[in-house]
């Protein structure tokens, strides 16, 4: 009886430490350490920006440090291994992107599922593209410049940020949907295609709003349409794809916030309501308005059907196109 006494006393030990029942003590008591945000780029850039103010918001909602973690390398693959295979308690999280959930697994093996190894969380926001040429290019309206490019097929180039990034991406879903032919010239990141845009080696651009916008504004390089839902309000006469006669290729990089699959359903609950509190709070309002960043409001079961409807027509688009994701 002594013995049996003493044996219950030590599972009540153990669980009180957190070390018994952990699906129940995550539930129960999360967050009760600091949580990991895993951001699959490196420091600096619009997701590093980004995910270090979604961090800072969360841990003061939460009562704990998130501290963010960059996990580079790999077209975000690696990040997103490493979210992927760590415990479902909810302490490490996913800056996730259409690189890590959609492009990289479409493109190569990886060591995860893009959306089946993830409880999503909800989206966190859009940053739109813009459609940019140097001002050597004679079209002035996109209905100039798909004249141009129809009558040249092939002849113009366009720079991206690489093989497989969302400036490709979009850049070929326009391709498809104006019928027309233009050169793809990779570059390893958005400020060297922007630098040879700029002195006239690249003449057409697909790249974020933010790389784009200083020269935009100073007048080497010339905005034809932007790849948002509606206008830029820092580019108001800028119309959108849309508007400007070609539906359907809106073009960005959406992010959102991802747990390992099998985290609880209560801590993910809790991280979504966090979520939709930092996205209504006004200073995080004016960090996406200051990067032209669109808020996307879906949470947990919508975000994993709009990141698997993405995906779906990501696969499409490589089909129809014969589109290369990796050299």
């Amino acid at each position: 009886m002594l013995k049996f006494r003493r044996a219950l006393i030590g599972v009540a030990v153990l669980a009180a430490a957190g070390l018994a029942a952990p699906g129940a003590m995550a539930q129960g008591d999360y967050p009760s350490r600091p949580i990991v945000l895993v951001n699959p780029y490196a420091v600096g850039g619009s997701a590093d920006l980004l995910g270090r103010a979604l961090a800072k918001e969360l841990g003061d909602l939460l009562g704990q440090s998130v501290i963010v973690e960059n996990k580079a390398g790999g077209g975000a693959s690696i990040g997103a291994a490493f979210v992927a295979k760590a415990a479902p308690d909810g302490y490490t999280l996913l800056l996730g992107t259409a690189a890590a959930h959609t492009v990289t697994p479409l493109a190569t093996k990886v060591a995860y599922h893009g959306v089946d190894d993830f409880e999503f969380i909800g989206m966190v926001a859009n940053v739109p593209n813009v459609l940019t040429v140097h001002p050597s290019v004679p079209a002035k309206t996109l209905k100039e410049f798909i004249a141009l490019a129809k009558s040249e097929p092939g002849k113009l180039s366009y720079a991206s940020a690489g093989m497989g990034s969302s400036p490709h991406i979009g850049a070929e879903t326009f391709k498809h949907a104006a019928g027309v032919e233009l050169l793809h010239v990779p570059y390893k990141g958005a400020a060297p295609a922007v630098n040879d845009m700029v002195a006239g080696v690249a003449q057409v651009g697909f790249l974020n709003i933010s790389a784009v916008l200083p020269f935009v504004k100073s007048n080497r390089l010339r905005a034809l349409a932007y790849g948002g839902s509606k206008r830029s309000p820092d580019m108001p006469d800028v119309p959108t794809f849309a508007e400007a006669g070609v539906a359907n290729s809106e073009m960005g990089s959406w992010y959102s916030l991802a747990a390992p699959a099998k985290t609880p359903a209560a801590v993910v609950d809790k991280l979504a309501a966090a979520l939709q509190t930092v996205q209504s709070k006004p200073e995080f309002k004016r960090l996406l308005l200051a990067q032209n960043a669109e808020p996307m409001p879906q949470m947990k079961a919508q975000a994993a059907e709009f990141i698997r409807v993405d995906g779906k027509r990501l696969a499409e688009l490589v089909q129809a196109t014969g589109m290369k994701l990796q050299n």
